[in-house]
């Protein structure tokens, strides 16, 4: 099945882009929209079954092969493209020269990435080397799972799996760290589980690259695994996709690489498959 942005039930989906932004309006003027956002709401929902209609009734190794062949279809991003999508995909809602830093939830200037101690860089949620991807087109460059992040803290966090506890790490509250593991803050436990969830679907060999999947281990290595399921399970189930999470997965949608994470439309999947 392939998806095309130029599909006829894809236009109606860049309207959800402007419902899920914060708005800024006075209360009057939000009551007045109010009929406007719940008929966008309608027909993003109905664009969005659309997207989704091959993984329709199924469950399990069905449900993740379905997804699997939707999603492929996406237009690629290069690594130097990386910097300026992302200052559109994680903008802070409150601040449009700021883009959110994922485990730091500091709002910080776009303009400030670089390689600098205080600077942002490219996150690779799933770390580049489980896999061995690098920064190759494909999910090396893929805007699912890369993230701004301070410097200093995305070297901390290295190539580690996800897992609780550890020290408290100084530059990203509420996020913890010890030799093999990295625990995100609270806000931001669901985001990194569909984002990892979403990687483990969508490469599975094919492309030339290796085929990603999620085991319930840390300490994996260079192995094309990141762990543990069984926590990103429960992080999905504790904090369900919000309004950030889901404005950056259709802003991917509608100007970047016009494919979805199945994950954020759909959480109840997580379960269905793993």
């Amino acid at each position: 099945m392939r998806i095309s942005p130029s599909a006829p039930w894809a236009a109606g989906l860049a309207v959800a882009t402007l419902a899920l932004i914060p708005a800024t309006a006075s209360a009057g003027s939000q009551r007045t929209a109010a009929p406007h956002a719940d008929a966008a709401a309608t027909t993003t929902a109905t664009s969005v079954d659309a997207y989704y209609a091959a993984a329709e009734g199924k469950t399990g190794a069905a449900l993740k092969t379905a997804l699997h062949d939707i999603i492929k279809n996406q237009s690629k991003v290069t690594y130097d493209g990386v910097w300026n999508a992302l200052k559109v995909t994680d903008q802070d809602p409150a601040n449009p020269n700021n883009v959110i830093l994922v485990y730091s939830g500091r709002s910080q200037s776009k303009s400030s990435n670089g390689g600098g101690a205080n600077d942002w860089n490219r996150e690779h949620v799933w770390a580049k080397s489980h896999g061995d991807f690098g920064t190759a087109t494909g999910p090396g460059t893929d805007l699912h799972h890369l993230r701004p992040e301070d410097v200093t803290v995305n070297n901390t966090r290295g190539n580690k799996d996800f897992d609780m506890g550890g020290s408290p790490v100084a530059e990203a509250p509420g996020s913890f760290t010890d030799s093999n593991s990295f625990e995100p803050r609270d806000a931001v436990k669901g985001d990194v589980a569909r984002m990892l969830l979403y990687m483990a679907v969508r490469y599975d060999g094919g492309d030339g690259f290796a085929d990603l999947e999620v085991n319930d281990k840390v300490d994996n290595g260079t192995a094309p695994a990141i762990g543990r399921i069984s926590v990103l399970k429960q992080w999905s189930r504790q904090d369900p996709p919000d309004a950030f999470e889901q404005r950056r997965n259709q802003v991917i949608f509608d100007t970047f690489q016009h494919n979805r994470n199945p994950f954020i439309d759909h959480p109840e999947w997580v379960d269905s498959i793993w």
